[in-house]
């Protein structure tokens, strides 16, 4: 009797405490539950995602992102894919409801018997659970919820729409988040080029994505390929043969290309600016913008390299200024060991700079770079010339500011590596330019950057030139002057005189100022013609057609052809003082290109949203319906503001700057091309413009703290050669042709010493283009050469002057 009584107890005990665990469980589920986020969420998966850009010819060329993700569906993802990841991670997937007691268990096993974590115990379900809808708090409630969670979803989605969900998600590593963007990161492929190899690779990284890591270390990699691999055949996924052979095959690592490379940084930079001011930060970084920009990556990158190696080219015209510095004789082996640490096993490639550090040498230099023995042909250090290998104990000199360059051992020297042979690094002497560049290139029919370069290394300095240094264009403004007087009467064979003058004013302190303006080589020429004078740059012709079409007049003029800087409005303003960008001035010179029609820069044509709906577009057809609500018409319309025969006109005498004047290097594009040079004063700038009729292109040089940029160092010397590098590869695949001739444009004999008219068969003569109407009627011979006397301009009635 009393056993029964106490077996009734015991039962009793029993049902009780059951019921109050399961009354406990129940309320736990019931408060918990309430307060978890809704898995309906889900069905609008919406992570973040990458913005990229694109070139003209759909590379891409940046990608903006705060978690790399490429949402892929699971029509794309390859069986074998998605049985590596389930074999590796959740075995029962397709059979379980969301969690799985008995995997937990066995992995719990697994893990106490490897001595760690090679199994996780959390089904594919849950961890999706806990990626998307819970924080990362590692609390036992965490868990409670991740399993509610994890039973909902099943009961919610497919199983395909939780791998979807699943292999989007997860982080594999280095920045990448899903499949698709881990596939590129470590094998540069798309998922549907990988093999199984590869597959079991990805696969083995969800539970230490670093320590794990293809790039950092292969063997623990390989180590959980080899698991997973097993784990496949024994879920039957793939025969024991498959798995021998995919782990017998070579895997190749292959790390992303860096899309923002050094060519287009200064371009994509001022992309990424635009479309944070217009979308906010947020937006940029997360919300999957598609742009498509105007740059053509051909060109852009012959752009970085013609800005590039034109500073280089002046810099050593400038002079060595010695070595980066000299390292006492107990440091030199620490900095090559700390060097060799660096470089690892692989020597460093070739068009890499490096320090270099003196050994010895004569005529060639002796140098140690890490492990690597290394020498400078004297071919190299021609520019630093003569250079003397002295005693450690020498100061260091550098022909920039001394008779000879002196090298004492243990120098830190600057190098490129042009190769290697025997294991002997085959080096040049190299230098970083202080002098900073520019260009830009756009098609001036449609107003479409082609290219921009900010400077010489975005890396060292994002401020970008091209559209940001205001600097003064020097004779550059020419054109645009000269344009505003043939607007005013003159013509192309209207006669100047060049001499000298003297302009007085009053200064602020009551004292008389003077001003001389000069030309370049400090000369005067006598009488000109209107083509002479602006072919050869005469700054004293361009003074006095300034100050005879009046200055209001010009600044006016000037800013319709789209310069919208600040303008100064004196005489000096035909001299090129007043500040502009070199955008300014290719979007101006577009106008003479285009016809005397002006049109915007852009240099995005198009935004969409990750969805595809367009947002921005140069192109009217995008939006058939009409620009609807957060969309817009980027391109802004043509406008005409010079007549197309003052257009042609001036471009015909650009012409004659490139094949008579100041822009004769030009000459070697072999092709019609019309062109423009500028210098300031002072040398602070050089400048040099021009165009062909499908391109137009702005070289610009200058320190970036204004100072001179050496003797000699003009637009045609300093700014020149990157403009005709550039050129030359730019148009090589383009058709030459002439520049279109207005049919009201007429042609006439002239004789060069009178701007008349001269006889067909004469010797001097040369044939001039005129406007309608413009044209001198009487013949030289029939008039007395003019005299010195004739001050200013001079007066022929029916040249076409006033």
């Amino acid at each position: 009797m009393q056993m029964r009584t106490i077996f009734k107890a015991f039962v009793l005990t029993g049902v009780a405490l059951a019921l109050a665990g399961f009354g406990a469980a129940l309320g736990a589920y019931l408060y918990v539950s309430s307060s978890l986020p809704k898995v309906d969420t889900l069905a609008d998966y919406r992570p973040p995602v990458i913005t990229k850009v694109y070139s003209d010819d759909g590379a891409v060329i940046a990608e903006y992102y705060r978690e790399r993700r490429i949402l892929v569906p699971v029509s794309r993802i390859p069986d074998q894919l998605i049985e590596a990841f389930v074999a590796a991670e959740d075995a029962s997937f397709f059979e379980h409801q969301g969690i799985d007691l008995i995997s937990i268990f066995r992995a719990a096993l697994k893990n106490i018997k490897a001595g760690g974590i090679v199994q996780g115990g959390s089904t594919i379900t849950q961890q999706v659970a806990k990626s998307l809808l819970l924080t990362p708090e590692k609390k036992f409630s965490r868990k409670f919820k991740e399993a509610i969670l994890a039973w909902r979803m099943e009961k919610k989605l497919s199983k395909e729409g939780i791998l979807y969900l699943y292999l989007n998600q997860i982080y594999l590593g280095h920045g990448a988040y899903g499949v698709q963007a881990a596939a590129e990161n470590y094998f540069s492929k798309n998922i549907e080029e990988l093999t199984l190899a590869e597959c079991a690779m990805l696969a083995g990284l969800p539970q230490a994505p670093s320590r794990y890591s293809p790039y950092r270390n292969i063997e623990g990699a390989t180590e959980r390929q080899k698991y997973v691999l097993g784990r496949m055949v024994q879920e039957g996924f793939i025969s024991s043969a498959a798995a021998q052979a995919a782990l017998s095959e070579e895997i190749q690592i292959h790390p992303r290309i860096n899309t923002n490379s050094a060519a287009t940084a200064y371009f994509t930079e001022q992309v990424r600016r635009y479309l944070e001011d217009a979308y906010g930060e947020e937006k940029l970084y997360t919300a999957g913008l598609e742009v498509h920009t105007s740059m053509d990556l051909t060109l852009q990158e012959t752009a970085h390299r013609a800005v590039r190696e034109n500073l280089i080219d002046h810099d050593r015209r400038r002079g060595y200024r010695g070595p980066l510095r000299v390292l006492g004789p107990g440091e030199v082996e620490n900095f090559l060991s700390q060097q060799a640490h660096e470089f690892g096993s692989s020597p460093p490639a070739e068009g890499q700079l490096v320090e270099a550090v003196l050994t010895g040498g004569a005529a060639d230099l002796e140098v140690r770079v890490g492990a690597w023995q290394g020498r400078i042909g004297a071919g190299s250090t021609r520019w630093a010339a003569p250079v003397k290998v002295v005693a450690a104990d020498r100061p260091a000199t550098g022909n920039a500011k001394s008779r000879e360059t002196r090298l004492p051992l243990g120098s830190v020297l600057l190098a490129r590596v042009e190769g290697s042979k025997d294991g002997v690094l085959n080096l040049s002497l190299a230098q970083e330019p202080l002098a900073q560049g520019a260009m830009v290139s756009l098609d001036p029919k449609t107003g479409l950057v082609r290219a921009m370069v900010g400077g010489y290394d975005f890396q060292k300095s994002q401020f970008n030139r091209a559209i940001q240094a205001k600097r003064q264009p020097g004779s550059a403004i020419k054109p645009l002057i000269y344009a505003a007087a043939l607007d005013k009467g003159y013509t192309p064979a209207s006669m100047i005189l060049d001499n000298p003058l003297i302009y007085r004013e009053m200064g602020e302190a009551g004292r008389e100022n003077e001003w001389k303006p000069q030309n370049y080589e400090e000369k005067f020429h006598g009488l000109t013609t209107f083509r002479q004078a602006l072919a050869h740059s005469r700054n004293v012709v361009t003074v006095k057609i300034l100050e005879d079409i009046g200055v209001g007049y010009a600044v006016n003029y000037v800013r319709k052809l789209g310069i919208h800087s600040p303008l100064n409005r004196d005489l000096t303003l035909a001299l090129g003082s007043s500040v502009l960008t070199p955008m300014e001035l290719a979007k101006a010179y577009a106008v003479f290109a285009n016809g005397g029609v002006r049109t915007t820069p852009s240099y995005i044509t198009r935004i969409a949203d990750r969805d595809g709906r367009i947002l921005e577009s140069i192109d009217p057809g995008d939006f058939p319906g009409g620009v609807g609500s957060g969309q817009r018409l980027l391109r802004a319309s043509p406008v005409r503001v010079i007549s197309q025969e003052t257009a042609y006109l001036i471009t015909n005498l650009m012409e004659s700057v490139a094949r008579d004047g100041t822009g004769w290097r030009a000459k070697a594009l072999g092709r019609p091309v019309a062109v423009k040079t500028g210098t300031t004063n002072d040398l602070k700038d050089a400048w040099f413009v021009g165009f062909v009729p499908q391109l137009v292109t702005v070289s610009w040089v200058g320190y970036d703290q204004e100072r001179p940029l050496g003797r000699n160092e003009t637009g045609s010397k300093a700014a020149a050669p990157a403009w005709v590098a550039f050129m030359k590869d730019a148009v090589k695949d383009i058709p030459a042709r002439e520049f279109a001739v207005p049919d009201s444009i007429i042609f006439r004999p002239i004789d060069p010493e009178t701007g008349l008219l001269a006889p067909e068969d004469s010797s001097k003569m040369h044939i001039e283009a005129f406007a309608p109407g413009t044209a001198p009627t009487r013949y030289s011979m029939d008039e007395r050469r003019p005299r010195a006397e004739d001050f200013f301009k001079i007066d022929l009635e029916d040249s076409g002057l006033r």
